[in-house]
């Protein structure tokens, strides 16, 4: 039989399973020896990611005398982030992702679409660049293709992640009564809205119960200004049955203050709300770094 602590050299591990499953895991950096470990009697597990034998018996010393033959890779000609990806997995099973920063939250994106590479260099790059993880994955695609590592699939990633992030904030407000949660609506406008390039105007529609019926994208523009129609907001308004408005747009400056123009359309929308008997009840502008209310800036005129 090889010596267990052979396997250490390959940088391979072997433990116990978690509780109650029985039988031995083994992690590492398994992939040159795969079929080995097959032969085995070892099970590939994909959730997992790592091999289980099943048993009572430690695996570990005839896995030490099975792959001895590959020890001439010894650790000093391996890269510097020998098994690093498989740690990071491990720790986010063992301590959860809350505990991980910013920049290993990434790793831990960028390990599904780029394949053997360290890829902490790219994230911190990343990090660096855009300031925040909402504003890489909000990052346009042409700005994303200036790192070398970048790839389509993992931009193709970083949208379907951005996506779900919006439409799980969006179930936390759909149906809701909304005005006593303006925090979670802060949150659903901001996971679409506070790390675009581009200013847009977004509308909630609420029914009697200031529930969320329907929100909608009302307008694009550029970097620091966007239009907002009155007549095509109260016409959807009366559409979907609305009887209460809040509306939102972003700032991509990061500066917060209203701005005149911002003033003067909220007005020129409330009054038209209250012609038709439907509420305004806020503007929010968000950004990166927050939020302001112009309800709370004392902006929109009392009912």
């Amino acid at each position: 039989m090889g010596d267990p602590k052979n396997l250490t050299r390959l940088g391979i591990t072997v433990a116990p399973h978690r509780i109650g499953a029985g039988g031995f895991i083994v992690r590492g950096d398994t992939y040159p020896h795969r079929l080995r470990l097959q032969e085995l009697g070892g099970k590939w597990d994909r959730m997992a990611q790592a091999w289980v034998f099943e048993g009572d018996e430690d695996p570990s010393p005839r896995l030490a005398e099975a792959l001895e033959p590959g020890l001439e890779a010894a650790p000093a000609e391996r890269p510097h982030y020998w098994g690093h990806r498989q740690r990071l997995r491990e720790r986010a099973l063992d301590g959860g992702l809350e505990a991980l920063p910013d920049y290993e939250l990434l790793e831990l994106v960028l390990f599904g679409s780029i394949a053997r590479a360290d890829v902490k260099p790219l994230a911190k790059a990343l990090l660096e660049r855009f300031g925040a993880i909402g504003a890489v994955l909000a990052a346009p695609e042409e700005e994303l293709a200036g790192f070398e590592q970048m790839n389509r699939q993992t931009v193709v990633n970083f949208r379907a992640i951005r996506e779900l992030a919006a439409r799980a904030a969006r179930e936390e407000v759909i149906g809701r009564p909304l005005l006593n949660s303006i925090d979670k609506v802060v949150d659903y406008c901001r996971s679409r809205m506070a790390h675009n390039d581009i200013e847009q105007f977004r509308v909630l529609y609420l029914d009697q119960r200031n529930a969320l019926i329907d929100d909608e994208l009302q307008q694009s523009g550029t970097v620091n200004e966007v239009a907002a129609y009155p007549r095509q907001i109260i016409r959807r308004a009366l559409n979907v049955g609305a009887v209460g408005l809040v509306l939102c747009h972003n700032h991509p400056s990061g500066n917060l203050k209203p701005s005149a123009q911002d003033i003067e359309i909220t007005r020129e929308i409330f009054r038209a709300a209250e012609a038709v008997g439907v509420t305004l009840h806020d503007h929010l502008i968000v950004g990166p770094t927050g939020f302001q209310s112009l309800r709370e800036l004392r902006k929109i005129p009392r009912s």
